[in-house]
């Protein structure tokens, strides 16, 4: 994986955030979330029946999948009453399930394999999945716990980097060491993208939730197209279809 890859990936989930909130206060919960799951539907259509990688392509479908995931961890909450630690514990058991259900068919979580087909299905249930964990996660620390969105997102910040540093010192698994990684994206993402748009009495910048939705929308276009440009890969080069 490349830097520029875990960049647009941060990028994305701090979007997928801020225009969740966005669109559910503009539009109300049910339009937001039927327009959102039928957004979510074309983009993953689209993706299956690309035999490529498109960088465009690939990374609407995350963007969808950010702005769901965040819907849906914001619906077990705010609609149903669920406490954000009761949340984080069943969106970490669906992703436990999702792993062990991958594992056992596919002999393997190595990104580097998804190509299409049933491996795809089972990247993106646990894409999916991260998504869900991370906002329930990163809502448990900067609401539950009452720690803040900006001292929040910096733990995050140190803690996407032990990773990194479990791989290259003790060897630790790349498989793992990318998921443990991929789900920290999303915390450390939305912690940042709500601290830029909440108010002041929130703790945060009061930008509002639209325009930083429409800035951080600007910043990937421009990185997405840029990579399609010059033909850089956000991917490793033996997936067709993303990490």
């Amino acid at each position: 994986m490349t830097a520029v890859f875990w960049i647009v990936k941060i990028l994305t989930t701090g979007m997928g955030e801020t225009t969740s909130d966005y669109l559910a206060r503009t539009l109300g919960p049910v339009p937001a979330v039927g327009s959102a799951a039928l957004l979510l539907t074309a983009t993953l259509i689209a993706q299956a029946r690309t035999r490529q990688y498109v960088p465009v392509v690939y990374w609407a479908a995350v963007i969808m999948v950010s702005v769901f995931g965040t819907m849906a961890a914001d619906i077990a909450h705010v609609a149903l009453g669920v406490p954000y630690a009761a949340s984080t514990t069943v969106f970490a058991a669906t992703l436990a399930l999702v792993f062990a259900l991958w594992r056992r068919t596919e002999r393997t979580l190595a990104v580097e394999t998804v190509a299409g087909g049933r491996r795809e299905a089972f990247y993106w249930c646990a894409v999916m999945a991260t998504f869900a964990l991370g906002t329930a996660v990163g809502d448990l620390a900067s609401a539950t716990l009452g720690w803040g969105y900006l001292p929040s997102g910096l733990l995050f910040a140190a803690l996407i980097a032990l990773p990194a540093l479990a791989h290259r010192r003790s060897g630790l698994s790349p498989v793992l060491t990318f998921w443990w990684a991929y789900v920290l994206t999303r915390p450390l993402g939305a912690c940042f993208a709500d601290w830029a748009g909440v108010s002041h009495e929130r703790g945060g910048l009061d930008l509002g939730t639209g325009p930083v939705s429409l800035t951080l929308a600007i910043v990937i276009t421009a990185a997405v197209a840029w990579l399609s440009t010059t033909k850089q890969h956000t991917s490793p080069p033996s997936t067709p279809s993303g990490p």
